[in-house]
């Protein structure tokens, strides 16, 4: 029986003492172990920041000393491959920030969100960082608009439910997220302080883990409505317990 997975994160890769070199951090380094393969083949997909070179050669020499197989789908100008093809041909796919507006769009011009449902399906590990969050859920606050926090509700949904990043770090996340709640724009929806990623297994969420140092602090939380108000529940680093 096939796992499906999905990494959300507000993190992902951490920054090092060297100029623009980062490496990856605990929350993608369990995408590669989940995997299962010796030398996975990654995938980076940077739509969200209309493929920007300088972050897809970051991406790529983060990963330049662990043993993958790495490549890359653009879309501007046109893709760089076969959509389809390069999407069921990796083991682990991370998407990168930006907007997620812009990514959504484009996913579905060019097919991307058809065959990522089909990788998912698959056992595909799938992940990602901001807006490479958000597009899994159903949707969430986001700055694509401009400034001031605006909503999207048409991401792939292969998460039933909202999702909020950068939850600790920017001020007009959290009071939207609780915003989207009250008014039933989302049922529930899971957050994401920075440097915080969720794991999901088969739709549901299963472990809380952070790319930080300290252990005490930076958290997922869980919102839902219950008996008319918002309920924010703070999900401690570690398994998540089920009822």
């Amino acid at each position: 029986m096939v796992t499906r997975r999905i990494m959300a994160t507000s993190g992902g890769f951490i920054s090092t003492d060297l100029w623009a070199v980062r490496k990856p951090g605990v929350t993608f380094m369990r995408m590669l172990e989940l995997s299962g393969k010796e030398r996975p083949r990654v995938c980076f997909i940077h739509t969200a920041s209309g493929d920007n070179a300088e972050y897809l050669k970051q991406s790529y020499n983060s990963l330049s000393d662990l043993n993958c197989n790495l490549s890359h789908l653009e879309l501007f100008t046109q893709p760089n491959a076969p959509v389809r093809d390069e999407i069921l041909a990796a083991d682990v796919i991370w998407v990168g920030g930006g907007s997620v507006a812009n990514l959504l769009a484009l996913w579905s011009l060019h097919g991307v969100d058809s065959a990522l449902r089909e990788a998912y399906a698959s056992g595909t590990v799938l992940g990602g960082v901001s807006a490479g969050s958000i597009c899994w859920h159903q949707g969430g606050p986001t700055d694509s608009f401009g400034a001031k926090l605006q909503t999207v509700t048409n991401g792939l949904a292969l998460l039933p439910f909202g999702n909020a990043v950068h939850y600790d770090s920017e001020a007009q996340r959290r009071p939207k997220a609780h915003e989207l709640i009250a008014d039933g724009t989302f049922e529930k929806m899971y957050a994401t302080d920075d440097g915080v990623g969720i794991l999901y297994e088969n739709e549901v969420a299963v472990e809380v883990l952070t790319d930080r140092p300290e252990k005490e602090g930076p958290s997922a939380y869980l919102l839902e409505r219950i008996s008319g108000s918002v309920q924010e529940t703070k999900l401690e680093i570690g398994k998540i317990e089920t009822d």
